[in-house]
């Protein structure tokens, strides 16, 4: 692969990142504005482990919704309660991305950085904070890969990747039924001042008691609904892409594997075409809500769950793109709009929506054979396209949409 001269392993031309940097393991409730946010202050840190004084001004998105995100808490907790000053302009995004950060160290040593999505970093003039592994730049190539060796898209992944992609694909897969474990468990209402109640242990109890054609919907509702609101108390999820579209993916393979009898094998090749999946969005598309608005979380999170779904289902690779496409299609346009600012209303049930979606999504692309008019990569450009030209008020900002009618 022909790199950039002098930019180093981070410049491999037309590549995506590995597996490892679309599914993170960590506390919620945002990936954007807690996860990033707190590994930048990391960062920092480690060049100023004993500064005296820090203030990290915060700009766009990650100013209008960071108090009900907890971007302030999560950056303190790295850097010092004590020592920390946030500075908070919303009304002044950096030209680059809406989630931008500037960070001093007792005055000095100025580093501005972007939160992209995900828990992704990008510094300033766009060099993304992640080795590049794959040469694939879109869905097309991928196909025409697996269409070139017979192979399937999971097997792409460790050729690029190696078996020790394995390992970490499999402790994701653990972390997400634990955080459905956990969010079945709980009730109580939801920090952050809505008094929301936490619904899914209920769902899950009535759901086991539902006429089969109602208890799919009420079972798989219940798993993403458990994973959110474990994402919305800042409990430990995985990013799939991002916190707040958490509970999609491991719903539908929570589901799929108890119905189906999917074995542990199987349900990491199935996290692995979804990766890619996912993937293909972050290098050509958007995964941030600040940038282009929900279509980019939840969206991506219904392409990727309709991917991993068709692929259990034992659909072919082209049928598992087919059920990508259909799945992120029909939520263009999706605003982001987080009453309060919090990872709650309206972002736990359109977990619960998205997930049901991307099993309908993946029958739909089985019962076909493949072939299609629009393609995943058309649905994403148009996606992207789609996000810039909403108006910043539905981009995360919690300045329209539901975020503006709907009052305490």
């Amino acid at each position: 692969m022909r790199r950039n001269k002098g930019e180093g392993k981070y410049a491999i031309i037309r590549a995506m990142e590995s597996l490892r940097e679309i599914y993170r393991i960590g506390l919620g409730p945002s990936s954007s504005h807690t996860m990033g946010p707190a590994k930048a202050a990391e960062m920092y840190l480690g060049r100023h482990p004993v500064a005296k004084e820090f203030e990290v001004t915060l700009y766009g998105s990650l100013a209008a919704t960071g108090r009900g995100h907890f971007t302030d808490r999560a950056i303190a907790m790295v850097l010092g309660e004590g020592r920390t000053k946030i500075v908070w302009k919303p009304g002044e995004p950096l030209a680059e991305h809406p989630n931008g950060m500037k960070f001093l160290a007792d005055g000095a040593d100025e580093w501005v950085v972007f939160s992209v999505g995900g828990g992704a970093l990008r510094e300033r003039g766009g060099r993304r904070m992640a080795e590049r592994v794959y040469s694939y730049a879109n869905m097309a190539e991928i196909l025409a890969k697996c269409e070139e060796t017979g192979l399937p898209m999971w097997q792409l992944v460790e050729e690029a990747e190696g078996v020790g992609v394995v390992g970490h694909l499999e402790s994701v897969l653990d972390a997400m039924n634990a955080a459905i474990d956990a969010g079945l468990k709980h009730d109580g209402v939801l920090p952050g001042g809505l008094r929301l109640q936490r619904r899914a242990r209920s769902i899950y109890q009535k759901a086991r008691f539902l006429q089969p054609e109602f208890r799919r919907t009420g079972l798989v509702a219940a798993y993403a609904t458990a994973v959110s609101e474990e994402n919305a108390s800042l409990g430990t999820v995985v990013t799939a892409p991002t916190c707040g579209s958490a509970g999609v993916l491991p719903a539908v393979l929570r589901y799929l594997a108890e119905s189906l009898g999917c074995d542990r094998r199987e349900l990491v090749h199935a996290l692995e075409t979804a990766g890619l999946v996912g993937n293909v969005v972050k290098r050509n598309g958007s995964i941030s809500g600040a940038e282009v608005g929900c279509q980019g979380e939840i969206g991506v999170a219904c392409a990727m769950a309709g991917a991993a779904a068709a692929y259990l289902y034992g659909g072919t690779t082209p049928q598992c793109e087919t059920a990508a496409e259909i799945g992120l299609e029909h939520f263009l346009g999706l605003t982001c709009d987080p009453v309060k600012g919090l990872v709650q209303i309206p972002c736990i049930e359109r977990n619960a929506i998205a997930a049901n979606r991307a099993l309908v999504a993946a029958e739909m692309a089985v019962l076909s054979d493949g072939r299609h008019r629009v393609t995943f990569d058309e649905v994403v450009a148009t996606m992207l396209r789609t996000g810039h030209d909403l108006p910043s008020l539905y981009r995360e900002t919690a300045g329209g949409g539901l975020a503006a009618l709907v009052k305490d």
